[in-house]
C-alpha cells in the first residue's frame, strides 16, 4: 500500500562497512550513482543514507574521498570517528559501529516512507526492522547468502518483508569486477598460516577499507 497515493516512497539505508565487505566477498565494486538510479526507477526515492565510521590520521582519512563524493552526488552521509582497540593478541582493530545512528534515522524517517531498503546483514537490526514494520512500512533487506559463510544473519532475513541477494542486482549497481575476498575461516591448530596477500598501503575510493580491520557484523 502507498500512503497518500502516487509513487511508492522509498528510503535507502546503507551500512557502509557491511556493504563493502559483502560486495568484495562476491567480487565486485558498488557504483553508488547507479544504485541511486536503480532505486529511483518507478519510485519516489525520498532519501538515501550512507553510514560509516571515519578512520582519521594526522593528514589522511582513507574514506574521505568516498564520503565527499557521496555527499555531492545525492547521498546523505552520516559519519563518526572510528576508535582503535587492541584485541587479546595485541593487534590493533578499528571499531566504528553505526547501528544507533542508522536506527534513529530510520525510525524518524519511517512516517514519510512506504518502503525501507536496508543494505546490511547485521542481525542486530532485526528489532529495528520489526519496529518499522509495526509503523506500516515494508522493509527489504539486501545482503547475500552466496558467500561463504553467508553475510546475512538468518534472523534478519526472516524478519524482513523481502530479501534481495546483492548478487542478483549486481549488473545494475556495480562498476567493475574485483578479486573476491572471502571472510577468513578459523585456521586449524596445526596448520601453518599462509602469507597475507599484498594490500594497498593506503585505501582508495575504490577500496576504502583496504588498510583497516573494520569487519562487518552479522
Amino acid at each position: 500500500m502507498r500512503r497518500g497515493g502516487g509513487a511508492e516512497r522509498v528510503g535507502l539505508f546503507v551500512d557502509g562497512a557491511n556493504l563493502y565487505h559483502t560486495s568484495r566477498a562476491l567480487g565486485f565494486e558498488i557504483d553508488f550513482a547507479a544504485m541511486l538510479g536503480f532505486f529511483r526507477g518507478g519510485t519516489y526515492l525520498v532519501r538515501a543514507f550512507y553510514y560509516t565510521a571515519l578512520i582519521e590520521t594526522e593528514d589522511y582519512s582513507p574514506l574521505r574521498p568516498l564520503t565527499d563524493w557521496l555527499a555531492y552526488n545525492g547521498w546523505q552521509v552520516v559519519t563518526k570517528p572510528a576508535k582503535q582497540q587492541a584485541d587479546p593478541n595485541g593487534r590493533m582493530r578499528i571499531k566504528g559501529n553505526m547501528d544507533v545512528e542508522l536506527a534513529v534515522d530510520m525510525l524518524e524517517m519511517a512516517p514519510q516512507l512506504d518502503h525501507v531498503v536496508l543494505f546490511s546483514g547485521d542481525g542486530d537490526f532485526r528489532r529495528l526492522v520489526e519496529a518499522v514494520q509495526r509503523m506500516g512500512v515494508r522493509v527489504t533487506v539486501v545482503s547475500t547468502v552466496r558467500s561463504q559463510p553467508p553475510m546475512i544473519a538468518d534472523e534478519l532475513r526472516r524478519q524482513a518483508d523481502a530479501f534481495i541477494d546483492l548478487e542478483e542486482i549486481a549488473p545494475d549497481i556495480t562498476r567493475r569486477q574485483v578479486e573476491p575476498r572471502g571472510r577468513p575461516a578459523p585456521a586449524a591448530a596445526a596448520a601453518t598460516p599462509a602469507p597475507a596477500p599484498a594490500r594497498p598501503t593506503r585505501a582508495t575510493p575504490a577500496d576504502p577499507f583496504a588498510d583497516t580491520t573494520l569487519d562487518p557484523e552479522v
